[in-house]
């Protein structure tokens, strides 16, 4: 996160920490600000009335399709596709956490972009020590197309807390398998290209703007 960064918080309680955040982002930068509970939405608006770049969001972070209409509507950065987001900053405290930061990347998060996850050990397995579920939830990040760069632990302010960044990669085979296979069919049966715009050239072009 940097000035002019925008970013989506999930979970973002009544906004203390959003705050935070609206200041390391500044004026030229924008905030979503995703929370569940209704009473902490309220302390949330309060918040977002005295902050313009906080966009109050009070929903469930599970079901990111129900907030596309707002995350993008701020006025945009240059070159920057609308709806697309820089970082996403995960504090929900749920045990399925990492799925949800994956599902709002897919709608979100840019290609390359940085998500920022506050892992609480205990709100995802209150058994199993603190390590192995920090562990797991980084792996879990990693079947999620994140690529971890960083985890700290909170010792010895928060016990069993740890904060992980992770960059974000979306593949253009993910994205468009069909894409990937015809141009494995292509390079195999090496037939004449009939049309102008061979599928190879498609690929490169949908390649070139997903990894933008």
């Amino acid at each position: 996160m940097k000035p002019g960064s925008r970013v989506l918080y999930l979970g973002a309680a009544s906004g203390t920490t959003v705050s935070h955040v609206s200041d390391i982002v500044g004026p030229d930068g924008v905030v979503y600000a995703v929370e569940f509970s209704h009473r902490s939405g309220r302390d949330l608006l309060n918040v977002a009335k005295h902050r313009t770049n906080i966009v109050p969001i009070i929903e469930d972070a599970r079901h990111p399709h129900k907030y596309r209409m707002l995350v993008g509507k701020f006025p945009l950065k240059a070159n920057q596709p609308s709806g697309m987001v820089d970082c996403i900053f995960a504090d929900v405290a749920q045990p399925d956490q990492s799925r949800i930061v994956g599902v709002n990347a897919e709608y979100y998060l840019k290609n390359a972009g940085h998500a920022v996850i506050s892992i609480k050990a205990s709100c995802i397995d209150s058994v199993a020590a603190p390590e192995v579920v920090f562990a797991k939830e980084v792996d879990t990040l990693r079947k999620l197309q994140f690529t971890p760069r960083e985890q700290v632990t909170l010792e010895p302010f928060e016990r069993g807390h740890a904060m992980v960044t992770a960059q974000y990669r979306y593949s253009c085979t993910r994205t468009f398998p069909f894409i990937e296979t015809l141009y494995i069919e292509l390079q195999r049966s090496r037939k004449p290209k009939n049309s102008p715009i061979s599928i190879a050239f498609v690929y490169n072009r949908i390649h070139f703007y997903v990894s933008q």
